[in-house]
C-alpha cells in the first residue's frame, strides 16, 4: 500500500484541504490498535467460513454504477472492480494490459488497435467478444442514454458527431473478428490509451442491458460484468457485496472471496464502524476527530488531482453578468476556508486547473498559466473584497440592493455544510442574501445535472493527468456542465486543442480556455483537494491513486 502519513500539525500553519464534517467529540489516538484487534477477530469469523471478506466504506447509495452513466467517485470505485475496460491502470498510475493482451497505434497516431486476450467471459460463463465493446462504444453515444462522459472520452473518435446525432453505428470503431478492436479518430489524441481504461469505456453485456433497460445496473441479478468481482447482493442502506469472479481472466490473482461496500453516508457512523472493527476502512473521517488521528500509522492523506468548485446557474438571469459572477467569487476567503473551515486539508485555490495536472510538455500546468501569475490572490483578500462591492455595484446592485434571495444547494457531507454556512456569512458581506438548502446524496447530484438549483457545491477528480480533463466540463455541448456556462471562443479554443498535432500550440490553446474561464467566473473555484482516509494496517496489495479511486482487487487480509 503506497501511503503518506499526514506529517502536519493541524493548526492555522496547516497547509489545506478539505474532508468530512462530524460532531463526534475527539477521542484518544487509540483507533489503530482498537482497530487491529477488532479487525483481527472479523478476519478470523471470516477464515471460519474460508472467506476472506474486506468491508470499506466509500459513500453512501450511488446514484447509478452503469458505467456509461456514472460520474462519481463513489460509484466509479464500485465500477472499477466489477469491470475492466480494453486497458487498465497499474498502482504507478501506468498504463497496463486490461481485457486487451496487447495493442499498438499508428505512425500518424489515427488507429488504434487492440487485441483481445483469449478465452475472455462475462460474469455469468457467456463469451466476451470485440463486439461488446463496439456496442458499448456506441452506446455511451446514443443520445437516448445520454451518458454525461460521452464528449469526454469519444469526441475523438471518426463518427462521434453523427453518432450522437441519433446514427450510433457512424462511430468508428469496429470488430473486425472475436478478438481485434480498431478505433479509428478523428484526430490523434496522445491520451487515448488513458482513455480505452477509463471506467465509461468498459464493455456491458448487450443482452442484459436490452432485456432490463436501465434496471439492468440496480439489480444483483442482472449486474453482468467482466471484472475481478461480480455483484451478488445490493441491500439499499445498507451494503453492496461483490464476490470474487471465477471467470476473470485473472481470477487466480485476487485473493479476497468478497468486497463488501457499506453504504454509510454519515461520517460518525462511519468512524464508529471503523473503530468497532465491523469496517475495515472508511473515506468519511469525522473531521471533528482528525486532531485525535495524528499520528495514527492508520490515518492517510494522499493528494489527488481535483478541485472542489462552486457552480452558478447560468441560465438564471441574475448570473449573466459576468460582474456579478466575479464579485462572489472574489468575497470568498480561500486561505481561511482551506485552513480553518477544512482543517489543512485542502488547498486554497487560485484556479480551476490545479496541482498535479501536466502541460504537454510533462511540466505543471497550474505553474504555466496567466503568466506564472495566480489568477485569485489569495494572499490579498481585503483588497480582493473591496473589488467584490466595486463589481457588484457597477452591474447596478450597490450593496447588494435589488438582488434577489439565491440558494446553495449541497448535501450534508465532508465540509460541504460548513462551506455553505461560511458563503452565507462571506456573500452577506457584499449585501447578497444566500439561503442554504441541504438535501439527500441521491437527490443532489440528479438536482444539479437538471439544473435544478441557483448555486450549488460541485467538484472534479481527474480521470487523467491531461488539463483537458477538467477544462473539457466547461464546453457547452458537455454533459457535465451543470453549471451551463458557454462561451463560443473557449469552446473553440477546446476545439482547436483537439484537433492541432503541435504540443506547444496544444499547450496555448489549453491556457487560452482556462483564461477565458477564470475571466469569465464560469465556475468558482474553492479548494484542491486531497484524500484522507482510515485504513486498518491488516490490508495489503491496495493502493490509492491520483485520480481518487482506491484499488482492492489485488489486496489481501493478514492476521
Amino acid at each position: 500500500m503506497k501511503k503518506r502519513i499526514l506529517p502536519l500539525l493541524l493548526t492555522a500553519a496547516m497547509v489545506a484541504g478539505l474532508a468530512g464534517c462530524g460532531s463526534s467529540a475527539a477521542k484518544e489516538t487509540t483507533a489503530a490498535s482498537d482497530n487491529n484487534q477488532t479487525t483481527a477477530e472479523s478476519t478470523e469469523a471470516g477464515s471460519t467460513t474460508g472467506e476472506k471478506i474486506l468491508k470499506v466504506q466509500v459513500g453512501p447509495d450511488p446514484e447509478t454504477v452503469d458505467p456509461a452513466l456514472n460520474s462519481a467517485v463513489d460509484g466509479g470505485n464500485m465500477i472499477l472492480h466489477a469491470f475492466e475496460g480494453l486497458l487498465t491502470l497499474d498502482e504507478n498510475g501506468q498504463l497496463k494490459e486490461g481485457q486487451a493482451e496487447s495493442w499498438e497505434t499508428s505512425e500518424d497516431g489515427l488507429t488504434w488497435t487492440f487485441h483481445l486476450r483469449d478465452g475472455l467471459k462475462w460474469s455469468d460463463g457467456t463469451d466476451l467478444t470485440a463486439k461488446d465493446f463496439v456496442y458499448s462504444w456506441q452506446r455511451v453515444c446514443d443520445p437516448n442514454v445520454a451518458a454525461p462522459y460521452a464528449e469526454t472520452v469519444l469526441g475523438m473518435v471518426k463518427g462521434y458527431d453523427e453518432a450522437v446525432a441519433g446514427d450510433i453505428t457512424k462511430l468508428d470503431v469496429q470488430a473486425p473478428d472475436e478478438k481485434t478492436v480498431v478505433v479509428n479518430l478523428a484526430h490523434p489524441c496522445s491520451y487515448f490509451g488513458e482513455l480505452a481504461a477509463f471506467a465509461t469505456l468498459n464493455p456491458v453485456q448487450k443482452a442484459t442491458v436490452e432485456a432490463n433497460g436501465d434496471a439492468w445496473a440496480t439489480s444483483a441479478d442482472t449486474y453482468i460484468s467482466n471484472g475481478p468481482f461480480m455483484m451478488t447482493e445490493w441491500v439499499p442502506g445498507s451494503h453492496i457485496t461483490f464476490s470474487k469472479n471465477p471467470n476473470y481472466w485473472n481470477a487466480e490473482a485476487i485473493k479476497l472471496d468478497k468486497l463488501e461496500f457499506e453504504l454509510i453516508e454519515d461520517s460518525n457512523a462511519a468512524y464508529s464502524a471503523y473503530t468497532s472493527g465491523e469496517v475495515d476502512m472508511i473515506k468519511d473521517v469525522p473531521t471533528e476527530e482528525i486532531p485525535s488521528l495524528q499520528g495514527n500509522e492508520e490515518f492517510h492523506v494522499d493528494p489527488i488531482i481535483g478541485t472542489y468548485y462552486v457552480s452558478l446557474n447560468l441560465q438564471k438571469e441574475y448570473f449573466q453578468d459576468a460582474r456579478v459572477r466575479k464579485a462572489l467569487s472574489l468575497a470568498i476567503d480561500r486561505n481561511y476556508v482551506a485552513n480553518t473551515l477544512m482543517q489543512g486539508t485542502y488547498s486554497p485555490a487560485s484556479a480551476i486547473v490545479g496541482p498535479g495536472w501536466l502541460d504537454t510538455d510533462g511540466s505543471s500546468f497550474a505553474e504555466n498559466a496567466n503568466g506564472g501569475t495566480p489568477y485569485i490572490d489569495n494572499d490579498n483578500f481585503d483588497a480582493n473584497l473591496e473589488e467584490a462591492k466595486k463589481l457588484l455595484e457597477e452591474a447596478g446592485y450597490p450593496n447588494g440592493e435589488g438582488f434577489p434571495q439565491i440558494e446553495y444547494t449541497t448535501n450534508d457531507a465532508g465540509y460541504h455544510k460548513v462551506v455553505a454556512e461560511y458563503l452565507q456569512q462571506a456573500w452577506a458581506a457584499i449585501g447578497i442574501d444566500l439561503k442554504v438548502n441541504i438535501v439527500e446524496w441521491a437527490s443532489f447530484t440528479p438536482m444539479r445535472r437538471n439544473g435544478e438549483f441557483d448555486v450549488a457545491r460541485n467538484g472534479w477528480v481527474g480521470d487523467y493527468t491531461d488539463p483537458s480533463n477538467i477544462l473539457e466540463l466547461f464546453c457547452t455541448t458537455n454533459g457535465n456542465n451543470d453549471g451551463k456556462y458557454t462561451n463560443a471562443d473557449f469552446d473553440a479554443a477546446i476545439e482547436d486543442s483537439r484537433v492541432t498535432t503541435d504540443a506547444a500550440t496544444r499547450s496555448a490553446d489549453l491556457h487560452k480556455a482556462e483564461d477565458l474561464l477564470m475571466e469569465d467566473a464560469g465556475c468558482i473555484p474553492i479548494a484542491y483537494y486531497n484524500d484522507f482516509w482510515l485504513q486498518s494496517s491488516k490490508i495489503t496489495g491496495a493502493w490509492h491513486s491520483a485520480n481518487g479511486f482506491w484499488y482492492f482487487m489485488y489486496a489481501d487480509i493478514t492476521e
